[in-house]
Order: C-alpha cells, then structure tokens, then sequence
C-alpha cells in the first residue's frame, strides 16, 4: 500500500520510518540537528508550496529520505492505518 504525502508524492507504507509533527518535533535539539544534517546531505524533499506540518522519514534500499508536508501528521497516521489489512 502507498501514502500520499501531498502535491503528486506518495510512498510506500513499509518505507516509512516515522511521521513526525514539525512544530513539536522541532523543539527538540536532536530533531532540529537530524533535520540540519538531513539538509545538509541532500535527503530532504520538500512537497509542499504551503506552511509544513509534518515530516515523514522514510528508508528505501539503504537510503534515507525525509520528506516535508502540509497534511498533519494526524491526518497521515490515519491514512496510513485507516486501509491496513
């Protein structure tokens, strides 16, 4: 099953991590050094034109991406288990 993480992004259930929200999550020293590091190294996507909500951590083959978007994480979490079998 995949999850739409908004403009025309989804990805694969299995490949996420965590789905974060932004605003509390980013209070926390460890989370903004991960997300500057995440810059840094180019595994930020952003997927939004609009004030983000949440971020979502996914790993496909090895690799780490994090993705930025406007749908809450609340909303995302419902989404990814609303269909789970």
């Amino acid at each position: 099953m995949y999850l739409h993480l908004g403009q025309d992004v989804i990805v694969r259930k299995k490949d996420i991590i965590g789905i974060f929200d932004i605003e509390n999550a980013s209070l926390s020293k460890h989370t903004k050094q991960f997300l500057a590091q995440a810059t840094k190294e180019g595994q930020v996507c952003n997927v939004t034109y609009e004030m983000p909500k949440s971020f979502i951590v996914c790993e496909e083959k090895g690799r780490t991406t994090v993705y930025i978007s406007q749908i809450s994480s609340r909303t995302l979490l419902k989404r990814a288990t609303e269909f789970a079998v």
